[in-house]
C-alpha cells in the first residue's frame, strides 16, 4: 500500500478528531468546498492552508510536510490571515536555541516576517528596515547549517534567497543607488540559495534586481540588456509578471542605446505578457498597474520623443497615489519632461509633488531622478519658480 495522498491525511485526521467538513472549516478559516476538494484529490494547498489545517486538527506538521515545496513569492505560510500565534514565535526561539529541532511551522514564520520586510519597503525608508532584514538574514543562515531534514532545508533556502534579494534591495536604495558592489554581493547569495531550492522564481527576481543596479546604478545598458535577457528566459515558464518585467527592463536598456524599434518590440511584448497575468501567478505580488507606463514613459524619455513620455508619465500619475517610491519616480520623470519642453512652472510643480512623496519614504531612486532634474534646471537661476525648487532641495538634504 502507498503512502496516503495529502487528502487522504487530511481526512483522516478530521475523522479521528470527529470534526465535520464544516467545523474544519470555521477553525481554519478555510472554504467547506475547498476542503471538500482536497479531500477528494482536487488541487494542491499551499503551506498557509496547510499550516491553517495542521493547527486546526493538531496534526503536528503531519499536513505540512505533505506539501510540494512551492516558490518563494507565493503566498506566505501562515494562517490564511496573515497571522501567527505565540505559539509560533516560541517555535522559532526555541530552534534558534535547539536548531535540530527546527520545523516547517518555524520556517513559515521566519519567512511571514521577511515578507512584512519586503511589504514595507514601498513606502517606508529603506534604512529603517535594514537592522530587522539584516538579521532575518543571519538567522537564516545561521539555522540553514543545523537544519534536520532535507525538506527544510530546501524551504530555508528558500527563505535565505527572498531576504538576501530584499537585503540588496535595502543597502542600494538606503545608499541612493550608489553601493552597487554590496548589492551585487547580497544578489549572488540570493542566486545561491534560489538554485539550491530549485526556485526559477527566485532566481528570476534576483537577476532581475542584478539588472536594476547595472542599469540604474551602473549606467551599462549593454550588460543589463544581457542580465534582462538572461531573466526573461529562466521565467519563461515560471511567471509571466516576471518575464514581463525583463522585458520592460530590456526595452529601457534599447532606449539608453538609442534603440528605439527594439525598444518599442520588448515594450510590445511585455504589454502581451501583463495581459496573460492571472492571479494564480507565482510573482503577482510583483504586480502593479503603474508598471507599464512608468516604465514605457522612461523610455520615450531616452528616445527623446518628450510628447508621448509625458502622456504616458500623466496617464500613470493620476492613478497612482500612494506616497510610494515609485509614485516619487513618475513624479520626477513628468518634471523631466515638462523642464525638456521649457515648461518650468509645470516642472517645479511636479518636483515639489515627488519632494513630498520623498519626505515620507526617501526612496533612492527618487532621490536621484529629483536631483538630476535640479541640475537640468540651473540654467534658469533667476527664475522664481526655479529658486524655490532649489531651497526645497536643500532643506530637504537637512532632514537627511
Amino acid at each position: 500500500m502507498g503512502a496516503e495522498s495529502f487528502g487522504q491525511t487530511l481526512r483522516r485526521l478530521r475523522l479521528r478528531a470527529g470534526m465535520s467538513i464544516r467545523d474544519l472549516a470555521r477553525l481554519a478559516s478555510c472554504g467547506k468546498s475547498y476542503i471538500s476538494d482536497l479531500e477528494h484529490g482536487r488541487g494542491t494547498p499551499s503551506l498557509a492552508v496547510a499550516t491553517a489545517l495542521d493547527r486546526a486538527l493538531g496534526a503536528g506538521g503531519e499536513l505540512v510536510a505533505l506539501v510540494p515545496s512551492v516558490p518563494m513569492w507565493r503566498a506566505p505560510m501562515g494562517t490564511l490571515d496573515g497571522q501567527f500565534t505565540a505559539d509560533d514565535e516560541e517555535r522559532l526561539v526555541l530552534a534558534a536555541r535547539r536548531p535540530s529541532r527546527l520545523d516547517l511551522v518555524a520556517v513559515a514564520h521566519l519567512r511571514h516576517q521577511v515578507h512584512q520586510l519586503d511589504d514595507r519597503y514601498v513606502s517606508e525608508p529603506s534604512t529603517a528596515l535594514l537592522a530587522d532584514a539584516g538579521q532575518y538574514l543571519a538567522q537564516v543562515r545561521f539555522l540553514s547549517t543545523h537544519a534536520p531534514s532535507g525538506r527544510v532545508r530546501r524551504e530555508l533556502s528558500a527563505v535565505e534567497a527572498e531576504a538576501a534579494t530584499l537585503m540588496s534591495q535595502l543597502v542600494w536604495d538606503a545608499s541612493q543607488r550608489r553601493d552597487h558592489a554590496t548589492a551585487h554581493l547580497y544578489l549572488d547569495q540570493a542566486l545561491r540559495a534560489a538554485r539550491q531550492c530549485c526556485d526559477p522564481v527566485a532566481e528570476g527576481l534576483a537577476l532581475l534586481r542584478k539588472t536594476i543596479v547595472v542599469l540604474y546604478g551602473e549606467q551599462n545598458p549593454r550588460t543589463a540588456l544581457t542580465l534582462a535577457q538572461q531573466t526573461a528566459e529562466t521565467t519563461t515558464h515560471a511567471s509571466e509578471v516576471l518575464r514581463a518585467l525583463a522585458l520592460l527592463h530590456m526595452a529601457e536598456a534599447h532606449a539608453m542605446l538609442g534603440a528605439q524599434a527594439a525598444c518599442e518590440a520588448a515594450l510590445a511584448e511585455a504589454e502581451t505578457c501583463f495581459g496573460r497575468v492571472d492571479s494564480t501567478d507565482a510573482a503577482i505580488d510583483l504586480f502593479s498597474f503603474s508598471q507599464f507606463g512608468r516604465m514605457a514613459g522612461s523610455c520615450y524619455l531616452f528616445l527623446q520623443d518628450h510628447r508621448r513620455a509625458q502622456s504616458l508619465l500623466e496617464d500613470t500619475a493620476r492613478a497612482l497615489d500612494d506616497q510610494s517610491k515609485a509614485q516619487a519616480i513618475v513624479l520626477g520623470n513628468l518634471a523631466l519632461t515638462a523642464i525638456r519642453q521649457g515648461n518650468l512652472g509645470d516642472a517645479a510643480a511636479r518636483l515639489h509633488q515627488a519632494i513630498d512623496v520623498i519626505e515620507v519614504n526617501w526612496g533612492g531612486g527618487g532621490l536621484n531622478i529629483v536631483f538630476g532634474a535640479s541640475r537640468e534646471l540651473r540654467s534658469w537661476p533667476a527664475v522664481p519658480v526655479v529658486q524655490d525648487v532649489q531651497d526645497r532641495l536643500l532643506s530637504l538634504m537637512t532632514m537627511r
